[in-house]
């Protein structure tokens, strides 16, 4: 097959880490712009990875008819008009979650999506981990059974600058999206209530710009499961990524990856390595995965494995576990779509 010609919007670190991936790894893909507000930003990923093509405008992207594909990993406040634009210049789209903090904009954008005939994947990078895939195709293969109880630990090394944390959309669209996200994928059942229980034990200054930086939430599923996630923005030992599955039949865990699988045994005790310390090294593997999987489904024509309606359902569970918080009591995703159709 031919090589899709893709570029990239946003030149941090996430956009780094695809360019390489893009540039290195991934024989499908032809790397031929990059645009970036912050020019050096771009600049400096258009030398590290021999990208053609530079641009502070995005725009100069939409306008390339040789260029098929975009991956949009600029600020979030900007995807949704992105992925509007990129539709209309029939681009294929590659956005990183989550696809906007407002569901009418994500709404509109879907639309766009929809209306041009292109292709949307979301950036959800952990359903493509080999570990959590081999989890999702046990239970679906039902080995352990009907599935009852799910657990979710995520908890980052150490939290977010505070001038993230006050544009990122909180706890709950920017790091507990994710586990929204995983629940979903592991247990084959949409979420139909969620109860959220939240603090601030971190760090005051967190509290102070209005977010929460530890939660623990409790998710009820439409097959009658039950699921747990707690999260915490600072774990002094590394990235804690941690899932449990139990049902009737048996129970499937995935633990946590360390840099080496060394474990010492002497007079003090029994030591090994630390996880590994945050999402790039995690998810290395997967980061690869999730974008040769957007490359097949240009060059077969297929659907994306995570779709729009994938981005959007955790946005919608986002808004409940807030709202949930808020005024301390279960609330079912059905009232934050209700409010949406209030508003349109």
């Amino acid at each position: 097959m031919e090589p899709i010609h893709i570029a990239i919007i946003g030149a941090g670190r996430i956009g780094r880490v695809h360019a390489e991936n893009l540039a290195t790894r991934i024989p499908g893909a032809n790397l031929v712009a990059v645009s970036d507000v912050i020019m050096s930003a771009a600049v400096k990923l258009s030398k590290d990875y021999r990208v053609p093509a530079v641009y502070q405008d995005y725009r100069r992207i939409m306008e390339d008819p040789a260029i098929e594909a975009v991956v949009i990993c600029s600020s979030t406040d900007t995807h949704a008009q992105m992925i509007e634009a990129a539709a209309a210049a029939g681009k294929h789209i590659f956005c990183e979650k989550p696809i906007a903090l407002d569901l009418e904009q994500i709404d509109r954008a879907l639309a766009a999506v929809e209306r041009a005939g292109v292709r949307l994947q979301v950036g959800f990078q952990r359903r493509f981990d080999p570990s959590f895939q081999r989890a999702r195709a046990v239970i679906a293969a039902g080995q352990i059974g009907a599935p009852h109880i799910l657990r979710i630990t995520s908890r980052d090394p150490q939290p977010p600058p505070l001038e993230y944390v006050r544009v990122c959309g909180g706890l709950f669209l920017d790091m507990t999206i994710h586990d929204f996200d995983m629940a979903r994928f592991l247990m084959g059942s949409e979420v139909e209530e969620v109860y959220a229980a939240c603090g601030v034990m971190v760090d005051p200054a967190i509290g102070e710009a209005g977010d929460v930086d530890t939660a623990v939430v409790l998710l009820r599923f439409e097959n009658g499961a039950l699921g747990t996630i707690d999260n915490s923005r600072r774990a002094v030992y590394g990235y804690d990524q941690r899932v449990e599955v139990f049902g009737s039949q048996g129970m499937v865990t995935v633990s946590n990856r360390a840099p080496d699988a060394a474990v010492i045994s002497d007079a003090h005790g029994i030591h090994e390595p630390l996880p590994q310390f945050f999402f790039v090294e995690r998810y290395a593997d997967a980061y690869v995965a999730e974008m040769q999987a957007f490359i097949a489904c240009i060059q077969k024509d297929t659907p994306p494995p995570v779709t729009g309606r994938d981005g959007r359902i955790p946005v919608v569970m986002g808004y409940a576990a807030r709202l949930s918080y808020e005024e301390h009591r279960p609330v079912r995703l059905s009232e934050v779509e209700v409010n949406v159709k209030r508003k349109t």
